[in-house]
């Protein structure tokens, strides 16, 4: 589908295209790069580069031994940037993440000890391993792109991605995220067993005792940020905004849109899931090489973007609903453009 434009708009945007194309062609590399080492996933990679595009944060669930932290580690090493990768624990302190004022007796003064969090590729191991005062001091890294230490605020370098991983399956010795915590995530993607061809690479590939990660850089920060400017202008026709607006407002008010599924809602999406959504899309299409965006790239994004904002309400529970039936409910019965 092409956007509806005036003949001059249509020439930027096709210009904007072809700078597209060649500025797409390192992000194509390094999903190469990637699969040397990760077999499928396919889904799971192409969403990180999103969240890296997009300059959003990641929450990446599925049961353990799917290959979340090692696609996490692989992607880092094929940007030549810094990463550093924490794992979260019930005794893990704020400080810890952070950092913290150290003193210094032959000085007589506090000095800053920064933290890991000083980085520009955060993986988050396990999040939900640790509890709540170490999740709320992620929200100011998460949200402002900056950390207080005492009197002082430090802001993070750029690039600057949390990719945080979680297990649904084990409760035990874990701590929930809270509903402000899990906003701040531009996606949640959920990541799925392989299929038996893929299985079988992956007993071909890692049934050695040798498994190391060789992974070449093939993209610096400098065509990250090439990239972000690129998807800034890439054409939203008015439509596809309507559309956005439109599912998002749904998850809030599905009954102005003549669905029936407002027993299965407590609270819908926040602006920042139209925000998001937007940024998603806009990443889609750039990844795609092209200039606009279609509502297929809404609808290719919306899942991941809306999943972790809706809140279902008990009475969806015992029907054993999930946010997943919800969007997809309204990404069937709501009008394309």
């Amino acid at each position: 589908m092409t956007p509806e434009a005036s003949p001059a708009k249509h020439e930027q945007i096709s210009e904007l295209s072809e700078a597209i194309k060649i500025h797409s062609e390192p992000f194509r590399r390094l999903l190469a790069e990637v699969g040397q080492v990760i077999v499928g996933q396919h889904e799971l990679m192409h969403r990180m580069l999103v969240g890296l595009l997009g300059n959003g944060h990641l929450l990446i669930e599925g049961v353990p031994g799917l290959a979340k932290t090692t696609a996490v580690a692989c992607l880092a090493k094929g940007i030549d940037t810094r990463f550093q990768r924490l794992q979260f624990t019930p005794d893990l302190l704020p400080a810890d993440l952070i950092g913290t004022l150290v003193y210094q007796p032959n000085d007589h003064k506090f000095v800053v000890q920064k933290g890991p969090i000083f980085s520009n590729l955060i993986l988050a191991d396990e999040i939900n391993r640790a509890p709540a005062k170490v999740q709320s001091a992620l929200l100011e890294a998460m949200q402002e792109r900056q950390v207080t230490i005492g009197h002082h605020t430090y802001h993070l370098d750029d690039p600057f991605l949390v990719m945080a991983t979680q297990n649904p399956i084990e409760q035990e010795g874990t701590y929930p995220l809270p509903e402000a915590q899990m906003d701040r995530f531009m996606l949640k993607v959920v990541v799925r067993y392989p299929n038996r061809s893929e299985e079988v690479q992956i007993l071909e590939r890692m049934s050695t005792t040798e498994h190391e990660l060789n992974i070449q850089p093939v993209m610096s920060p400098q065509e990250i940020a090439t990239a972000r400017t690129l998807i800034d202008r890439i054409y939203v026709d008015e439509k596809v905004r309507d559309y956005i607006v439109d599912l998002v407002i749904a998850t809030r008010d599905p009954a102005a849109y003549h669905l029936s599924i407002g027993d299965l809602i407590q609270f819908g999406a926040s602006p920042r899931a139209t925000i998001n959504l937007t940024l998603a899309a806009k990443a889609n299409a750039f990844l795609g090489g092209r200039g606009y965006i279609t509502p297929q790239d809404v609808k290719d994004m919306a899942l991941d973007v809306l999943r972790h904002r809706v809140i279902i309400t008990y009475e969806a529970e015992a029907e054993e609903k999930t946010p997943d039936d919800v969007v997809h409910a309204i990404l069937d019965q709501l009008p394309v453009p």
